[in-house]
């Protein structure tokens, strides 16, 4: 689209000199340029803010304190850390029994992918046999993964013990978070840094060993 200039009666009658109008417009037009970079900075100002961490995006990351004292042997339980589900199952006897026999099936039974923290590197991929903490994310594609401890069901067949199924696309983790061959999932479930502060209560991205 062309520019159409519109001429002052000065420029008609052959004047050199900027009209009034014409004064008046670049002063506008610089007051209008001062007042667009004041409104620059002002909308950055909302913008810079939105990236600096809110106390409770800090808090979203601080380790969360957890009472294990009811959870009964063969129950899970699910609490949020750094808004992931995090898995706390009390396992019981002949659950953690079996967890050797399983070996031969599983990907990774030794747990040589770094995982979980060098205490969870064991045959129970915890601090204790009887207590397992996990990040309930499936490796494959961030689905969450169902807790079965039903044994031998008919949607999973004669072999399962017991463990974790993805209803995404299909992968299976034992009770210990170790993951099957031929399945979608290429490595164990997370485990994430935690320790102990009494019996019966867990401190979740807590860990002691980094810390001392």
């Amino acid at each position: 689209m062309s520019e159409q200039t519109v001429a002052s009666p000065g420029a008609l009658n052959g004047a050199t000199e900027p009209s009034v109008d014409l004064r008046r417009r670049r002063f506008l037009t610089g007051a209008a340029t001062v007042v667009g970079g004041a409104g620059v900075v002002a909308a950055m100002v909302p913008f810079l803010s939105y990236w600096e961490p809110s106390a409770k995006a800090r808090a979203a990351g601080a380790p969360v304190e957890v009472d294990i004292g009811k959870l009964a042997e063969g129950q899970m339980m699910t609490v949020e850390w750094r808004g992931m589900p995090i898995y706390i199952l009390r396992r019981t006897a002949s659950a953690v029994a079996e967890l050797p026999a399983l070996d031969g099936g599983l990907r990774d039974p030794a747990s040589a992918v770094d995982q979980q923290p060098k205490y969870a590197q064991n045959a129970y991929r915890s601090r204790t046999p009887e207590v397992f903490v996990a990040v309930g994310i499936c490796t494959h594609l961030g689905c969450a993964p169902t807790f079965r401890p039903d044994v031998a069901p008919a949607d999973l067949g004669a072999d399962w013990k017991g463990g974790f199924f993805c209803p995404c696309h299909g992968s299976r983790f034992d009770l210990a978070g170790r993951v099957f061959k031929n399945v979608p999932a290429p490595t164990n479930l997370l485990v994430p840094p935690y320790t102990f502060l009494t019996e019966t209560r867990l401190l979740i991205g807590s860990d002691a060993e980094a810390q001392a």
